[in-house]
């Protein structure tokens, strides 16, 4: 009886151990990523998934950091490995909860950066997907900024598709979805309410005003994207793209 208790009691103790590691990695993950180690905060979730498989908030940041890193990438290639796996961790976080906003929000996000190197019927195909889990992830959590800016740019890339890629949508929905230049202003200012300093979110903006004819706005808006605070090594490449539309339209 007592041996069976302190085998019972040892199990006990090492469960709560093995936890509380997990639960000190992911704060050591939070930590690289808010020093802007994307590379090490995305080792590190991936280690607390091979520990935890099951850990959903791992496997969201690993989603998510997967498609923040592969748009970094100089090739094509190299991208598109880093968005196939955003994609399957964020399939991963869904069958562990399918309800959870987050786990929506990156599926998005992987399916919005897969589009990006795609055209023709390719991009057309992810056009559903992207917005399908965007708009569930807002439903769930109507204030996922992140959610919010996704379907901004699903409104803008939509809109902004050539002739060929709007005929094909015609075909895969049966016509084309609802999209325009001012809901995709709307989801922007949206999401810029509840995160004021979402870098990427401004420079989108602008892009949007640009295609608006207001001038004036996209400059205000570039310039004020230049100046917000960095919060991600992406923030660098966001700056940049801005510096040079500010050069070429100011």
């Amino acid at each position: 009886m007592l041996k069976h208790l302190f085998l019972l009691l040892s199990f006990f103790m090492a469960t709560i151990s093995f936890a509380q590691n997990v639960e000190e990695m992911v704060k050591q993950a939070d930590a690289l990523e808010k020093q802007m180690k994307e590379q090490e905060a995305y080792a590190k979730f991936k280690e607390i998934v091979k520990l935890q498989p099951h850990h959903l908030y791992a496997l969201v940041k690993c989603s998510e950091l997967a498609s923040r890193i592969g748009r970094m990438q100089a090739s094509k290639e190299s991208q598109s490995d880093y968005y196939k796996a955003a994609k399957i961790y964020a399939e991963r976080a869904l069958k562990i909860n399918a309800n959870d906003s987050d786990a929506n929000m990156v599926m998005a996000v992987a399916y919005g950066r897969m589009a990006l190197l795609q055209s023709g019927k390719e991009k057309v195909a992810y056009v559903r997907e992207i917005k399908n889990y965007a708009d569930r992830a807002i439903a769930l959590n109507p204030k996922n900024f992140k959610a919010l800016h996704v379907l901004g740019k699903w409104h803008y890339e939509v809109t902004s598709l050539s002739a060929i890629e709007k005929a094909g949508l015609r075909v895969f929905y049966g016509g084309l979805p609802k999209a325009s230049y001012d809901s995709s202003l709307y989801f922007y200012q949206k999401a810029a309410a509840l995160s004021p300093g979402f870098v990427l979110n401004y420079l989108e903006m602008a892009k949007v005003y640009l295609k608006m004819k207001n001038k004036a706005k996209a400059l205000e808006l570039l310039r004020q994207t230049i100046k917000l605070p960095d919060a991600t090594s992406e923030d660098k490449m966001v700056k940049q793209e801005a510096a040079e539309l500010l050069k070429e339209w100011g």
